[in-house]
């Protein structure tokens, strides 16, 4: 038992990965398409190439993504579609999809809702309960900085706020200041573990119980789909409660 255990567990594993393979082909794909091949002069491809390394996606497969984007055989269009809606516990969602077949997509995240116990609704129905940030998450064992040095330095970069969380700092900023501040902060020294322009929640929702539980399948069934890219969500669920749930 503990064998097939193991095996389920590890297809799951490379299963998340592979998904995850998928999405930043897709995303240095687009990248590429619309900027150029050059991740020098194309600020949005070197994020993608970072964010593919750091989950050690196979440079093969990157620069199969860029030489397909800027071949003259390929035909495939892909667009960002948001899809909003709630979730158990009346949590607020937005689903973030780049898709070849927005009647596909819509069909498949509308199926997730309905099936894992929410409800999708219209555009704008939850988007206003967030906040579009740039987002770098600096990973706090890997960098033991100083709470205060770094609030400091951040805002002289043009940060709007630094927020202290158990692993890890996160800076945000303007989407439009993303670009200017990742730059002028790696020219000090800084790494990220995370970078990335994103929705950030007003406020959370604490979910426990079975509406936890049934949260976090919904979550895992949106990770199964392909054409999502990132979800974003307002909940709060307790270590313990994660733990739990397993």
């Amino acid at each position: 038992m503990k064998f097939k255990l193991f095996k389920d567990r590890k297809g799951k594993a490379d299963q998340a990965k592979n998904n995850q393979f998928v999405r930043l082909g897709r995303e240095i794909f687009v990248a590429a398409r619309a900027g150029g091949p050059n991740p020098d002069s194309n600020f949005a491809l070197k994020v993608a190439i970072e964010s593919a390394r750091r989950i050690d996606m196979p440079k093969d497969n990157i620069e199969r993504a860029i030489k397909k984007a800027t071949g003259d055989g390929d035909t495939v269009e892909y667009e960002v579609i948001m899809y909003e809606g709630y979730g158990p516990g009346g949590v607020a969602i937005m689903v973030k999809c780049l898709t070849d077949n927005r009647n596909r997509t819509a069909a498949d995240v509308r199926a997730v809702f309905n099936k894992r116990g929410g409800n999708m609704g219209e555009s704008g129905c939850v988007s206003y309960m967030f906040d579009e940030k740039g987002l770098l998450t600096v990973d706090r064992e890997a960098h033991p900085l100083d709470e205060d040095e770094l609030m400091m330095q951040a805002l002289e970069a043009g940060a709007e706020d630094v927020r202290t969380e158990e692993e890890s700092f996160e800076i945000l900023t303007h989407p439009h200041e993303f670009e200017k501040v990742k730059t002028e902060l790696e020219k000090q020294g800084l790494e990220f573990a995370e970078a990335s322009v994103s929705w950030t929640p007003q406020n959370t929702i604490k979910v426990e119980g079975d509406n936890a539980e049934k949260l976090i399948k919904m979550m895992d069934s949106f990770d199964d789909l392909d054409d999502v890219q990132d979800v974003y969500s307002n909940y709060e669920i307790a270590e313990e409660e994660m733990s739990r749930i397993g």
